[in-house]
């Protein structure tokens, strides 16, 4: 491990950290103890009512040091330090949900008669029982880093496993103050580890490893492919949360004030990093005019600034990659034909910033309609009617989320059955709590985060049959 990575704020570009590029040795060391811890039962089995004290007060650890935490991720990820303070008690919220779960999921229990082997009939006692999983690799994104550790992270103790926790390179610094605050909160040493590399070295190491038994994943679809394959080798449970390119429909009777802020909000909250966002804006063509005008207001008048900037709502890309992705792809867009109505390039300042872009005239076989950007991009595009936006809104192999505007109740729930998503928000956009569930359809992942579902997947489920 003699190789660092050196961590940058996108708002300035300058150096802010360095951190270890964890080899095959420091990957093979972090796996075996969590494996060790794993098979001691050092927290697997520890009264529940001992691990569910450790993750309440991690918790209040995390609360009073909020404001810390929130400058780190500020700096780390880029966003402002508004945003950044709201992503930490939500991120409680989530730990104590699942430390709230500890204890409280059983199997089932049962006196069956069955048909014994030599065709007599048996009288059995049954049951099940929920058995953690194993030691499991948690790999996380850069976009939100500290809330979407949160998600993998407290299920996974919660449940009893040992966890080996890869943030992206990019954002790495909040995960390693994480551990640190778990292992100050009493979980026991090696039951928690970070390690820090680049995902198609440090963190293909982690997947493909033989002695990790499940892997959770965020990320983009590509990467999710490559860790299919490389979970194989030991056939891995996996839960893969991936891509989206979420459609958001917009009625003629709509609340119109209501639905734009509701679409531009969707559209470029965390500077349209987020797989949720929906960034394909169909509007129904009486309206379509009016909601344009309303969106590229919407966009003009977000102030964009850096971490240090509590007025702004629009932060920078995560790096200058990302950014000229971006604007390639808008690029793409406009040489085609599409209509750029505000923003569409670069800011000139430092840091990895990109205006807020509205764009029409687009063509379903666009980069603009197919991919997803990962940016503040969105496009509006007009229909006429109900059966026509559907077909429009499932042309994607995604199916993370969706967005629906509609003053007609009826009507919401004929889409709502229409859209395969795993998400839909009626008159709302990206609302989230952490009873709730998420999953993607399509190429948008495998199983499901947060709510019961969430903490289930780290179990395996066994079966015992006691003859009486």
């Amino acid at each position: 491990m003699s190789n660092t990575i050196a961590v940058f704020n996108p708002s300035t570009e300058e150096q802010i950290a360095e951190v270890p590029d964890s080899d095959q040795a420091a990957v093979d060391a972090a796996v075996a103890r969590a494996r060790e811890t794993f098979e001691s039962g050092v927290w697997r089995k520890a009264p529940a009512s001992h691990r569910a004290n450790v993750l309440f007060r991690a918790a209040r650890i995390i609360e009073e040091r909020k404001d810390e935490l929130a400058a780190l991720e500020s700096q780390d990820n880029g966003m402002n330090l508004t945003a950044a303070g709201h992503i930490i008690p939500v991120s409680v919220d989530m730990l104590k949900y699942y430390a709230g779960w500890v204890g409280k999921i059983h199997g089932e229990s049962a006196n069956l008669v069955s048909d014994g082997l030599l065709g007599t009939w048996e009288t059995y006692h049954t049951f099940t029982q929920l058995e953690p999983v194993g030691v499991v690799g948690l790999i996380i994104p850069w976009n939100g880093p500290f809330f979407v550790a949160m998600l993998k992270v407290a299920p996974a103790l919660a449940a009893g496993c040992s966890a080996v926790l890869k943030p992206a390179e990019e954002t790495p610094l909040t995960a390693l103050k994480l551990e640190e605050i778990f292992r100050e909160a009493g979980l026991p040493d090696g039951v928690l580890n970070v390690i820090t590399g680049y995902g198609e070295t440090t963190g293909a190491a982690l997947t493909a490893h033989p002695d990790v038994d499940k892997i959770s994943f965020t990320g983009s679809t590509e990467v999710g492919r490559l860790i299919v394959k490389a979970a194989a080798g030991n056939l891995k449970r996996l839960t893969l949360e991936l891509g989206g390119k979420s459609p958001l429909i917009m009625f003629d009777d709509a609340n119109l004030d209501k639905a734009i802020m509701g679409a531009g909000m969707g559209l470029l909250a965390g500077s349209g990093q987020n797989c949720s966002c929906t960034s394909r804006i169909y509007v129904q063509r009486g309206i379509y005019d009016k909601v344009v005008e309303g969106l590229a207001g919407f966009a003009q008048m977000l102030p964009m600034g850096g971490s240090d900037d509590p007025d702004s709502v629009l932060g920078p890309l995560i790096s200058d990659k990302q950014r000229k992705r971006v604007e390639g792809i808008v690029n793409d867009g406009v040489a085609g034909g599409a209509q750029v109505i505000t923003g569409g390039k670069p800011m000139d300042r430092k840091g990895y910033f990109y205006e807020a872009t509205i764009i029409t005239n687009t063509t379903p076989d666009m980069r603009l309609i197919k991919e997803e950007i990962f940016g503040p991009v969105g496009c509006v595009i007009p229909f006429d009617d109900e059966d026509e936006v559907i077909a429009a809104a499932n042309d994607t192999h995604y199916g993370l989320a969706g967005s629906i505007w509609t003053e007609n109740l009826s009507r919401a729930h004929r889409v709502v059955n229409e859209l395969r998503a795993g998400q839909i928000w009626v008159n709302s956009s990206l609302a989230a709590d952490p009873s709730m569930p998420i999953s993607g359809h399509k190429q948008s992942g495998w199983g499901g985060e947060r709510g019961r579902k969430g903490i289930e997947a780290y179990f395996n489920t066994k079966a015992v049959y006691i003859g009486l």
